[in-house]
């Protein structure tokens, strides 16, 4: 009994364990994927920064309606969107040494 329920256990803690079977990547072309982004997503690169020394990532975001998507870009021009979604909210610059609220409108408790 004990040695069934500890492998059932195990069986179903290393499956939830496991990446979601939705996660894909999607990879292109640069030209292709961003012409995509621009004309059906009205998305515009918004900043990019080296992730390594041979990949970029670049923040691509609508203006109005608020979806994102975040690209890895390679030497190669091959470019993999690696994360996407909705509802960006920009964030105003702290001062160095302050930490980001998630509320950026909540009022300090002193």
């Amino acid at each position: 009994m004990w040695k069934r329920l500890i492998s059932l256990s195990l069986t179903f803690g290393l499956a939830a364990a496991g990446p979601p079977a939705s996660a894909q990547v999607v990879c292109g072309l640069h030209e292709t994927i961003t012409e995509t982004l621009e004309s059906t997503y009205d998305e515009a690169l918004v900043g990019r920064g080296l992730q390594f020394a041979t990949r970029m990532l670049e923040v691509w975001r609508a203006a109005e309606e608020g979806n994102w998507t975040i690209l890895a870009v390679h030497p190669d021009g091959l470019a993999c969107i690696v994360a996407s979604g909705e509802a960006w909210i920009d964030v105003p610059p702290q001062p160095a040494g302050v930490a980001a609220r998630a509320d950026p409108t909540a009022e300090r408790e002193e």
